[in-house]
């Protein structure tokens, strides 16, 4: 390995090209993040050299080269871009700008200086001319527009190659539009750099120019580091930006695979055109959120892969490591090939089971458990879905999970031990049907338990549910479920659980004392119901009346009085009678939930009771008891 610090114009002045590898993510410096302060210091550097008082070279961080053997006499010498693109890139930027501006003003001398900082000469000994004519060549993905900007000799030229950036008073656009960060850089340098020239008018330009032209090619150094033929550039790679903000791991673990590929002798741009383009869309970098944390959907992809095949818990914040781990648990360790395979068929997986797609087991499932935010679950769905077991079986096994989960929630028991309850399935390697139902019917204790059909009627009928002991995307979950199975193959109207219309509804509404009387006949005001709360809660002595309050205001959360209507609907009626409310039902659902209610005169704890039984009949059998 050889380390210098070397000026822009030194790097850049010899017959040679700056490969940026084609796996490497796409330029992403802007505006504010780093070509302001890149101008800041080119504008202090040029102003030194107006008061002659140039002192040492302005340091912009290091970059590290992995030179390209080469074939033949043909070609000019090609070094990869291990790491510092970002910066080499503005560069060429930077230089594009000051060749527009000194072509506009005539600067022959200076200008020629510049152009040699940008463009490789002798084309007819190159393999490629329209490709090593250019210092630098970027990653696939910005170099279209790279071209257009750098061939564009001219504000004007800029403007006809980018027409859609532009207004029709040729003002570069400012709402509406993301424009190509190419044509962005180089405008930006563009302005900046002729307002700093034309500040104090025309009697001093010359100089300016001559001054901002030496801040760039000689003020500006960047720490060069050429590997040697035994360097490990993806060690380099990572000792650079694995600890850093700047990369995803995702970032490293791309360019990891690609590395092998190289090693392996691969056709690295085939596999990255037939698998890993598919991980560069919009919807694998859209982010999502489990629990706290948010990241980009292909961190939760990579974490439940490798948690399916390591058969270990992985920490979020060490994807990269974990990742690693994972190709070495072989020997040889696994191949940019099976790498990627391995990623492509899982990925068929987590998108049927993020889309919820309902022609497919896993799909059900991911439809089923996203309200229940439990991601320790994905890691063992995705070890279902790449077996060889039959899509019944996946079934079970997802409905052995799913009732698990429900019934301890719906029982009030913690979801905090899931992460190493699931991770232990998968340990134990018996992803079966029997396998994962009895290991988790041996569960035993408050933290891990898997509640039977005594627990969960006792919750179900009588306890708090809503509001209380689930929040709102998993009761409508419960209701959608039930609604389902309430539903026969030959219904008219099937039913698509999770509709965003539908809103949980109190029959016995919530502010009840108003407009229902208690079973006696009487009424009570609110602030009646708060003395009694309060009295139970000292434990005093209750009145008959105080007992009709306290078991009215128990029953109003639970299971049996709760049902789903369209949002607008269920807004109308608030708290008003039952009988309003019973004319809503008539008028406005077709739902099996509220079917009950359309037969009932009135509305108490009795009928609250009878349908929570009758919901319940149909409850243990979605979701199982460990025994059945």
């Amino acid at each position: 390995m050889k380390s210098e610090p070397l000026s822009v114009q030194q790097i850049f002045q010899d017959r040679r090209q700056y490969h940026v590898p084609f796996y490497q993510r796409a330029y992403v410096w802007n505006k504010e993040d780093q070509w302001e302060r890149l101008w800041e210091d080119i504008q202090e550097k040029a102003d030194e050299r107006l008061t002659g008082s140039a002192g040492n070279p302005h340091f912009l961080g290091a970059a590290v080269l992995e030179p390209q053997q080469r074939r033949g006499l043909v070609g000019v010498e090609s070094l990869h871009i291990i790491d510092g693109q970002q910066r080499l890139t503005t560069l060429q930027y930077v230089l594009a700008a000051l060749a527009i501006i000194l072509r506009e003003s005539n600067q022959g001398s200076l200008l020629a200086v510049v152009e040699t900082c940008r463009w490789n000469t002798n084309k007819e000994t190159m393999q490629q001319p329209e490709i090593e004519t250019f210092k630098l060549w970027p990653t696939f993905r910005d170099r279209a527009a790279y071209g257009r900007a750098m061939h564009a000799e001219s504000k004007d030229a800029l403007r006809n190659s980018f027409p859609d950036s532009f207004t029709q008073s040729d003002k570069l656009r400012h709402i509406g539009i993301d424009h190509p960060p190419a044509l962005e850089s180089v405008w930006y340098f563009v302005e900046e750099i002729s307002k700093w020239i034309n500040t104090t008018g025309e009697s001093n330009t010359n100089a300016r120019i001559e001054a901002v032209v030496e801040a760039v090619l000689k003020d500006l150094s960047i720490v060069v580091i050429s590997l040697g033929e035994g360097d490990d550039a993806q060690i380099i790679f990572e000792t650079l930006n694995g600890h850093g903000a700047e990369l995803y791991a995702t970032d490293l673990i791309r360019n990891y695979i690609f590395m092998r590929a190289d090693r392996d002798g691969a056709d690295g741009l085939q596999l990255y055109d037939k698998i890993w383009s598919q991980f560069e869309s919009s919807y694998w970098s859209d982010k999502q959120r489990r629990g706290r944390l948010i990241k980009p959907r292909m961190e939760w992809f990579i974490q439940s892969i490798l948690q399916a095949e390591l058969k270990d818990e992985i920490d979020p914040g060490r994807l990269y490591p974990g990742y690693k781990r994972f190709v070495m648990t072989s020997a040889p360790p696994l191949s940019a090939q099976i790498q990627l395979d391995c990623l492509n068929s899982q990925a068929v997986n987590y998108k049927l089971m993020q889309q919820g797609d309902a022609s497919v087991a896993i799909g059900r499932f991911g439809a089923r458990i996203e309200p229940w935010d439990v991601s320790s679950a994905v890691s063992i769905a995705l070890a279902v879905a790449k077996s060889n077991m039959a899509g019944d079986e996946q079934t079970q096994i997802f409905d052995a999970i799913l009732s698990y989960i429900a019934r301890r929630a719906i029982c009030g028991l913690t979801n905090k031990s899931y992460n190493k309850i699931f991770i232990q399935i998968l340990k134990e390697g018996d992803i079966t049907v029997e396998g994962i139902t009895k290991y988790l019917s041996n569960l035993d204790g408050e933290s891990s338990r898997w509640p039977g059909d005594n627990e969960f009627q006792r919750a179900w009928l009588e306890d708090p549910i809503y509001p209380g002991r689930l929040d709102a995307a998993k009761m409508r979950a419960i209701l959608s479920e039930l609604e389902t199975h309430m539903r026969s193959s030959r219904s008219e109207d099937p039913y698509r659980s999770g509709a965003a219309t539908l809103d949980i509804e109190h029959v016995l509404p919530m502010s009840w004392y108003e407009h229902w009387s208690l079973n006696d006949g009487s009424k009570a005001t609110e602030n009646e119901l708060k003395s009694t709360e309060l009295s139970a809660l000292l434990g005093e002595i209750l009145s008959e009346p105080q007992k009709l309050i306290l078991e009215r205001e128990k029953a109003k959360r639970q299971m049996g009085n709760l049902t789903l209507l369209q949002y607008g609907v269920n807004r109308g009626l608030q708290n008003y009678d039952f009988q309003r409310k019973r004319e809503a039902f008539f008028r406005e659902s077709n739902l099996h939930l509220n079917r009950k209610f359309m037969t009932m005169e009135s509305w108490d704890e009795v009928g609250i009771r009878a349908r929570g039984l009758e919901l319940f009949d149909l409850a243990k059998k979605i979701w199982r008891s460990p025994s059945s």
